[in-house]
């Protein structure tokens, strides 16, 4: 998933859109309402792209809990984030068997399924590509006309000394 330019803003309920950066704050739009406002450096803002969860192994990311999550439905909803406790962590369970229970609290579920419902419901939920390194081969034309285009030096004649 991408999810550079959606942030979560601590304090602030749902989640914002990064629209343009200004001297003392960055202007962001929220993204249920499309009500714009500022956020200031004194406010803990965090892009979901930076955001992972902790499991026994390594932490992962939030873009593939996403994912994981986009599988198991089929690309549909998940469940609600105002379920039943026990509902909200065997479902999160059998998304991310892995998941750390000792660090990964009840309150931290709800939020990625409630985040998770709403890119779902603005349909923002697009599987990130994998880029393909692009193989260049060097040609022999291609680098005999390069060579040709190339500034060329003059030669200095060695000056013969004068005695």
């Amino acid at each position: 998933m991408v999810l550079k330019d959606i942030l979560s803003i601590s304090g602030e309920p749902g989640l914002f859109k990064f629209i343009a950066q200004g001297k003392n704050a960055i202007i962001v739009e929220h993204m249920e309402t499309g009500k714009r406002s500022s956020a200031f450096s004194s406010a803990k803002v965090s892009s979901l792209e930076d955001i992972s969860v902790f499991t026994d192994n390594d932490d992962l990311p939030l873009g593939k809990v996403f994912d994981r999550i986009f599988e198991k439905e089929s690309g549909g909803p998940a469940i609600d984030a105002r379920s039943d406790a026990e509902k909200l962590k065997g479902y999160f369970e059998e998304v991310i068997p892995e998941y750390s229970r000792d660090r990964v609290y009840l309150s931290d579920i709800k939020k990625i399924i409630l985040w998770y419902n709403l890119l779902q419901g603005k349909d923002m939920l697009v599987k990130e590509e994998p880029e393909k390194e692009e193989v260049k081969e060097d040609k022999p034309e291609e680098a005999e006309k390069l060579a040709e285009a190339a500034p060329k030096k003059k030669k200095s004649s060695p000056k013969a000394k004068q005695g």
